[in-house]
């Protein structure tokens, strides 16, 4: 898999024993089955079989897979992958990946209220190579829970190529999945319950295509009003989920406050789209560490992770809210990439997008609060009218004062703009300049040992 910004879960590839279940009258299935042992058989011999991710072992029913309950009680696997056929109203070349369960009623198969455990590594990582093989004309994306079978007790999930028989039985198709599912590299990241979105669940697919984030069972937006609390847990259990993620846009005011109220009881983290982008490379328990140390320092406020990964003991660096400001105001650009670069984690809050408090693992703590003073004090000396006397910091600041210039009789407009610019003017035969309309302010700030980061 290409290399992207992850979750600090990523480490080796999961290697297992995967049962690929095709059915006799799936077009589809028959299409991929027919590419994937095509492939094995003449590509991955000898030395090379052992850079596959799994051992594929392939089983053929003779009905429909969405009736299958039961079928991995006698396989000798890890998990089920199912090779089928989708199907829509709406019919599009799609490229589908989806884990199986019934929210509710069930009409395809399985039980009312009943889900499947899921596969979210297998998953997105096949679903990262749909992307990337698609036939042109194809998308790919993952599909919100809907069918059965539901009564498994081995991880599965569905690879489907939609949604015409024109697309069942497309050679390019069949290829594109089966290179997708021998070219998967699941590795451990963050499991993610979703809620909100269409069928093809937009907003999920993205995240997980960008991110380290691997969803299991998702919910489409109509079926979140009759979610209770079980079928919540469920869905938790059944992805061994860490955190859960809520497409906002897609979903009610009412509906986002009742399952908050809900994912809150049962202990589960709901993260943003932002949240999940800047998790970074720090392992799951110490990011929930730095939110419960972020939740201290401000209530509500958000965490930004930079350049930290891994795990640690998270702790507070404190830097002299000035410093901060002044050097956010002189070069906010160049104040933010640099954090990338640092063992860092900024909180912001409301209107303030940096807040003077910063998180960081213990291990970290001394050197990087010399970088980030040295940071601060290089941001702010750049400017010409910043000098260092010793331990202080002093920023001088000349501004055009509008009400200096209306003093000389200067109406608002053009003059304004040139006397702001530094250029002097004329009004009624008198030549205004721009120092006679300048304020000047100063403010001083003390740093122990400044002339070291100067």
């Amino acid at each position: 898999m290409e290399s992207r910004k992850g979750t600090g879960q990523e480490k080796e590839p999961i290697r297992s024993r995967v049962a690929v279940i095709s059915s006799a009258q799936d077009e589809a299935g028959r299409n991929i089955r027919t590419h994937l042992q095509g492939i094995l058989a003449s590509e991955y011999t000898g030395e090379r079989a052992l850079s596959l991710p799994a051992d594929f072992r392939f089983r053929e029913v003779p009905g429909r897979l969405i009736y299958e309950d039961g079928i991995d009680r006698d396989l000798d696997a890890d998990q089920v992958l199912f090779i089928s056929r989708h199907r829509s109203i709406h019919p599009t070349p799609v490229l589908t990946v989806h884990v199986t369960g019934n929210l509710a009623a069930a009409e395809f198969g399985g039980r009312p209220r009943s889900l499947a455990p899921a596969a979210p590594e297998w998953m997105r990582a096949i679903l990262t190579g749909l992307r990337e093989l698609a036939p042109e004309g194809y998308r790919a994306s993952y599909e919100v829970t809907h069918h059965g079978p539901t009564e498994l007790t081995l991880p599965s999930l569905f690879v489907e190529i939609g949604s015409t028989e024109t697309e069942w039985r497309d050679p390019r198709a069949g290829e594109a999945v089966a290179r997708a599912i021998l070219g998967a590299r699941p590795v451990p990241g963050l499991r993610l319950i979703g809620f909100g979105g269409t069928h093809y669940a937009a907003r999920q697919t993205e995240i997980a295509t960008t991110t380290g984030g691997s969803f299991g069972h998702i919910a489409h937006s109509r079926e979140v009003p009759a979610l209770d609390t079980g079928m919540v847990k469920l869905m938790r259990d059944r992805t061994r989920a860490q955190a859960a993620y809520m497409d906002r846009k897609a979903l009610a005011a009412a509906d986002q406050r009742r399952l908050e109220g809900i994912l809150s009881d049962l202990g589960v983290t709901v993260l943003s789209e932002g949240e999940i982008r800047s998790l970074g490379s720090v392992e799951w328990a110490s990011y929930l560490a730095i939110r419960r140390l972020a939740g201290e320092i401000v209530p509500g406020s958000r965490c930004h992770v930079h350049g930290l990964t891994g795990r640690g003991e998270p702790v507070r660096v404190d830097l002299n809210p000035d410093l901060v400001l002044e050097a956010v105001k002189s070069d906010e650009k160049t104040f933010f990439r640099s954090l990338e670069r640092m063992p860092v984690v900024h909180l912001s809050y409301g209107g303030m997008r940096v807040l003077p408090a910063f998180i960081t693992f213990a291990a970290d703590a001394p050197a990087l609060i010399n970088e980030l003073i040295t940071l601060c004090v290089k941001l702010i000396t750049v400017s010409e009218h910043t000098v260092v006397e010793g331990d202080r910091l002093i920023i001088r600041r000349v501004r055009f004062d509008p009400e200096r210039a209306r003093a000389y009789g200067i109406p608002r407009g053009p003059l304004f703009g040139q006397l702001s610019a530094g250029r002097a003017v004329e009004v009624q035969g008198r030549v205004i300049t721009p120092a006679m309309v300048e304020t000047c302010s100063v403010k001083e700030i003390h740093i122990p040992g400044l002339e070291r980061y100067a």
